[in-house]
């Protein structure tokens, strides 16, 4: 998606946009490569899922008519047609044993509606559901599934404070009609603060626009990254929408031209994808995909920690607590024993 790259370099130029807060802490990780893709139609890689352990790819506008099935060494071992013709697919998710296209963006945002294309990972048989915007066009690169079935759409802004929307009565993508549309509503709003993590296209604030989204197998934690940095939400009782209000772990994400792409695999592993620099041949090879070994247990030492810290906080305040009521109580004995006294020798 080249001609964001553009749009948002004069954007964040002219405008300075992004909002104004401190940054948040961001840790350093690990990465390893996972494999390197070699087959030219992956130089646009924009969505990544996996199911029951098979990769699944997909570029954005321009290659986003076929769907990449992957081997572990990021080989093509086959293409699946996008069973309806995209406007401009951004992301990919899988639930219930599906692939769901995130048929989201909008640079130039004018357009009336956007779309989630579910597909069978065997046949590549599929459908359309549209879905609005209640507020107008929105550019997003972000789906996220929740364990129900509820999508959660999170705009890319480039304010840096991204919207997070959800389908009128928390429809799931299996209940979505098809071809709709599907009305959402904003549930929310989701603000990323510049960082000092390098990456990303040059001139853009990459830090601060939420490039893509995964779920993690189990439903417990769920990433967004920026071009810059990889932002972890721990997920309590299945609710996405209320774990992206909370405090994130978030990591630098390895340095890569134009990172959009992230999915966890069934081991809590996170794996993260970039387009190329460019489709020529002469640019050299295409970006690795690469991985963050142990990404969900991230969250859980998190977690962790802070209950830990809770523990202890609540554990000095009842200390004290105790200390206090056994002052008091050593207060009121002393009274009462100078008060016996005196009593006894007024007789």
């Amino acid at each position: 998606m080249r001609s964001i790259v553009i749009a948002g370099a004069l954007s964040c130029v002219l405008l300075g946009a992004a909002p104004a807060g401190a940054a948040p802490e961001v840790r350093s990780a690990q990465f390893e490569t996972y494999c390197s893709p070699v087959d030219p139609g992956l130089e646009e890689l924009s969505g990544l899922t996996s199911i029951d352990g098979v990769l699944y790819a997909i570029g954005d506008s321009g290659t986003d008519h076929r769907l990449a099935v992957l081997d572990e060494q990021c080989v093509v071992v086959r293409w699946l047609d996008v069973p309806v013709d995209p406007y401009d697919v951004e992301d990919l998710a899988s639930h219930g044993g599906r692939l769901w296209l995130s048929d989201t963006g909008d640079n130039r945002a004018r357009r009336d509606t956007i779309a989630i294309t579910g597909m069978d990972p065997s046949t590549g048989a599929g459908e359309l559901h549209r879905l609005t915007y209640p507020d107008g066009p929105h550019d997003a690169e972000t789906l996220l599934i929740e364990p129900s079935g509820r999508p959660v759409v999170v705009t890319k802004e480039l304010s840096g404070v991204s919207g997070i929307y959800v389908p009128v009565g928390d429809t799931t993508v299996d209940q979505l009609s098809s071809p709709g549309p599907t009305p959402l509503r904003k549930v929310g709003e989701l603000a990323f603060e510049r960082t000092a993590t390098p990456g990303g296209p040059p001139f853009v604030a990459g830090s601060i626009l939420a490039t893509g989204g995964a779920t993690s197998a189990d439903g417990t934690v769920v990433a967004i990254r920026t071009y810059n940095d990889l932002y972890l939400f721990g997920v309590h009782g299945g609710n996405i929408v209320e774990a992206l209000g909370s405090d994130p772990v978030v990591v630098a994400a390895p340095q890569q031209p134009q990172g959009e792409a992230l999915a966890f695999d069934s081991d809590g592993n996170l794996l993260v994808a970039s387009e190329a620099v460019s489709s020529d041949a002469a640019a050299g090879p295409l970006p690795p995909i690469q991985m963050l070994r142990g990404a969900t247990d991230l969250v859980t030492a998190e977690r962790t920690d802070t209950q830990l810290a809770t523990a202890g906080t609540e554990a000095e305040s009842k200390n004290r607590w105790v200390l206090g009521a056994m002052a008091v109580a050593g207060v009121l004995v002393m009274l009462s024993v100078a008060y016996g006294v005196r009593a006894a020798r007024r007789r």
